[in-house]
């Protein structure tokens, strides 16, 4: 053999040997890439699960747990069988908060477990009453399940008003934050206005009644806009029955006991 097929034959074993250990460098990094996407992964869904819960913040829409749309559970005694959710949501456009301006409204919510009264003070929170209002006058909240029920320690609260039952709708509109606690404290009858995590346009129309006195500290809050004057015993007793154990969490997600809002009568009060 010639040193020139030698120098040949060594340049190919050199080229071999590199070219292997490419390949092995190249595995190397799939597999770093891998587990960066997959902590990554982790971290989302940690946070997901931390946001749904707390944040969630009563959050209306992208916060709130998903529920399931259409009632499922066993339904109390004395409740009729709720309807399917007429599933849709609405292009509506925010009424101007002057409709409640210096008002008080009393709503009926018509539930399949009987009416739960609420007074609405439009002295306090106007633009949301005034939304509230009208929500209720085109029959948005027509047939709507309450989606969510949460039953922590700190937070005791039936998330309402979602046509399409999954706490994803909305009507097509959002406004801010008005008259929110400032220690973060909602006592039992309080009705505030869920939201999405953006206090400035994030409200729109879900509402949770509170059973138990119950603390939020989000520094923005949530708009009160009145209390429950009669009814809060139907809470109560959805309430006891707990979460839906196909819930994702066994405090926070459908209620066992389906309800829902067959409509909505809002009246206005006279001085």
């Amino acid at each position: 053999m010639t040193k020139q097929q030698e120098r040949a034959r060594a340049r190919r074993r050199w080229e071999k040997r590199q070219a292997a250990l490419a390949r092995k460098e190249e595995q190397r990094a799939r597999v770093r890439r891998v587990g960066a996407v997959v902590g990554v992964v982790a971290l989302v869904v940690g946070l997901l699960a931390v946001l749904g819960v707390t944040l969630g913040n009563l959050g209306t829409d992208e916060a709130a747990p998903a529920a399931t749309p259409s009632p499922g559970g066993t339904t109390l005694a004395g409740c009729e069988q709720p309807p399917q959710p007429l599933g849709t949501g609405a292009e509506l456009e925010l009424p101007d908060a002057s409709a409640a301006e210096g008002k008080t409204f009393e709503a009926t919510l018509t539930t399949n477990c009987g009416d739960i009264v609420l007074a609405l003070d439009g002295t306090k929170a106007p633009q949301a009453v005034a939304a509230f209002t009208e929500l209720a006058r085109t029959n948005y909240y027509q047939d709507s399940p309450c989606h969510r029920l949460t039953t922590t320690d700190a937070l005791k609260v039936l998330q309402c008003g979602d046509p399409t039952g999954t706490g994803q709708g909305n009507p097509g509109f959002g406004y801010g934050v008005e008259n929110a606690p400032a220690d973060g404290t909602y006592p039992r009858g309080t009705v505030a206005m869920a939201r999405t995590s953006d206090p400035e346009e994030g409200t729109g129309a879900q509402f949770f009644l509170v059973y138990g006195d119950s603390t939020l500290p989000d520094p923005d809050g949530y708009t009160v806009v009145g209390t429950v004057t009669s009814g809060l015993d139907i809470v109560d007793r959805v309430a006891a029955q707990g979460v839906a154990p196909n819930a994702a969490s066994p405090q926070d997600g459908a209620p066992a006991a389906p309800i829902s809002i067959l409509r909505v009568a809002v009246t206005e009060e006279k001085s």
